[in-house]
C-alpha cells in the first residue's frame, strides 16, 4: 500500500485548526515538528534521557504532517485541504508560510520511522528501558536494564503512567514476592518487577496482540522461567492469593475489579494502580477506600496519578 505524506509549513498559531481540517479531511493522526519542543523545560526526576535533533525540526515556524492513502481522490483531498487552510485567514489566523508538500511513503518504512525517537531512558533508581535495536552501556552495576520492542502493543515503557508503577513497584517490592501484573501490555511492568526480585509474576492482558509481544519481550531479557504471560480479562478466573498486584490501565477499568484484587491479595499485599489521569483521581481514590485498602502513598507525574495501597484484611 502507498501513502503520500502532506507537509505542511505553518505557525504555533495555526497547529490547532489546521489539525481539525487535516481530521476533518480524514486524517487519523498528524505528526508535528515544533522546534519549541527542544527547548521545553521536563521534569527530571531520576536523569531521564530526551534525544531531540534539531535537524528533525524547522528552523522556525511549525511542520504539520499527515499520511494520506494514495488513491483516485487523492487530489481532489489535498486540494480542500489548501482551500480551508487559506480559509483561515478570513478569521484573522496567521497560517506564515503556508508551504504544503506531498512525496510518497511506502507503507514499510512508515511503520518503523517512528523508532529514531525511541532512546534508552532511565525512568528509576535501578530501571532503564532501551529499546532492542539500541546500544546501552549501563553506568553503574545496580543499573537493570530492560530491553524493549514495542511491536504492535502500545507501550514503550516511557509513558509517565509506567514510570510510576516502576517506581511504585520498586519501593514496595520484596524478594520473593509472587506479583500479578493486570493489563500487562508489552509486558514491561512484569519484567521489572522479575528483575527487581520477585519469585514468579503472573502476566495478564485480554489483547492477543498485547499477549504475544510481552510474550516475546519475557524472553528478550529472560525471565520466561519467572515471568508467565495469559490472556485474561482482568482478574477473572485467577485463584490464590500474592504479595503484589499492580495495574496501569484506565480508571474507569480499575474501579470495576478492586474488589477483586482486594481478594487476590494476601493480608498486607500491595495493590499499585496507575493509568489515572488527575481527574479520576478521586474516584479511584474513593473505590480503593470503599473495598477496605488504606493508601499508603500517591505519586504524581504531569497529569497523572497512581496509587500504592494496603490490603487490610
Amino acid at each position: 500500500m502507498k501513502w503520500s505524506e502532506l507537509s505542511i509549513h505553518t505557525t504555533q498559531e495555526a497547529v490547532e485548526p489546521i489539525c481539525n481540517l487535516l481530521h476533518e479531511a480524514g486524517a487519523s493522526g498528524v505528526v508535528i515538528e515544533d522546534p519549541a519542543d527542544l527547548v521545553k523545560e521536563r521534569e527530571d526526576h531520576f536523569g531521564e534521557i530526551y534525544q531531540l535533533s534539531p535537524t528533525d525540526y524547522p528552523e522556525e515556524g511549525v511542520i504539520i504532517k499527515v499520511y494520506l492513502q494514495v488513491n483516485s481522490f487523492l487530489g481532489e483531498t489535498v486540494d480542500g485541504i489548501k482551500d480551508a487552510i487559506n480559509g483561515l485567514l478570513t478569521y484573522g489566523i496567521d497560517i506564515g508560510h503556508n508551504t504544503v508538500k506531498i512525496s510518497e511513503v511506502n507503507e514499510e518504512e512508515w511503520a518503523t520511522a517512528w523508532k529514531k525517537y525511541y532512546k534508552p531512558v532511565k525512568i528509576s533508581k535501578y530501571i532503564t528501558i532501551t529499546p532492542t535495536w539500541e546500544e546501552y552501556v549501563p553506568e553503574n552495576n545496580d543499573e537493570c536494564i530492560i530491553e524493549l520492542d514495542p511491536g504492535m502493543a502500545f507501550g514503550t515503557g516511557t509513558h509517565p503512567t509506567t514510570v510510576l508503577c516502576i517506581q511504585a513497584i520498586e519501593k514496595k517490592i520484596q524478594a520473593s514476592d509472587h506479583v500479578i501484573d493486570v493489563g500487562t501490555g508489552t509486558g514491561v511492568l512484569s519484567i521489572a518487577a522479575a528483575k527487581l526480585g520477585a519469585e514468579k509474576v503472573l502476566a495478564l492482558d485480554l489483547d492477543e496482540v498485547a499477549v504475544q509481544s510481552a510474550t516475546i519481550n519475557v524472553k528478550l531479557n529472560k525471565v520466561q522461567e519467572i515471568v508467565s504471560v495469559k490472556q485474561n480479562n482482568l482478574l477473572e478466573q485467577v485463584t490464590g492469593e500474592v504479595d503484589l498486584i499492580v495495574a496501569n490501565i484506565l480508571a474507569e477499568v480499575i474501579v470495576r475489579f478492586v474488589d477483586d484484587a482486594r481478594a487476590r491479595l494476601k493480608n498486607g499485599g500491595t495493590f499499585i494502580t496507575s493509568g489515572i489521569i488527575r481527574g479520576k483521581k478521586e474516584e479511584v481514590q474513593t473505590a480503593l477506600l470503599d473495598n477496605g485498602f488504606v493508601i499508603e502513598e500517591t505519586l504524581e507525574m504531569e497529569d497523572w496519578v497512581a496509587f500504592i495501597a494496603k490490603n487490610n484484611k
